[in-house]
């Protein structure tokens, strides 16, 4: 069974930087994606940076150049290097697995960042 937590949000000023680590238990499959996605309550989850099948990254144009994803396969967990933020990155991120041959997806409960002006 896959379980996923997410840890490493919390408040930080304009300008200063966070990194946020999803440790997935249970056994990962070489097929499997992983990404982050952000949601602010009352508007739908957007995707911030996610591995495709191929293992490419994709970003949100709104954080091309500041965050990074990266993924550690011996320590299952995918990390997000988030860089200048900025008070428009404010939300609850979450981490998702993707199992395609399964059709199966889990996500984390989440983690908070805030980001004062």
């Amino acid at each position: 069974q896959i379980q996923i937590s997410e840890s490493g949000g919390g408040l930080v000023e304009s300008g200063g930087s966070l990194r946020l680590s999803c440790v997935v238990s249970g056994i990962m499959f070489d097929t499997d994606t992983m990404g982050w996605y952000r949601q602010v309550p009352g508007r739908f989850r957007e995707s911030v940076a996610v591995y495709d099948s191929e293992h490419n990254i994709d970003y949100a144009d709104a954080v091309k150049g500041r965050f990074s994803i990266s993924l550690d396969k011996a320590k299952n967990t995918l990390y997000l290097q988030m860089n200048s933020l900025k008070p428009q990155d404010t939300s609850f991120y979450y981490c998702n697995l993707k199992r395609p041959i399964w059709n199966k997806s889990w996500w984390g409960q989440g983690t908070q960042v805030t980001v004062s002006s």
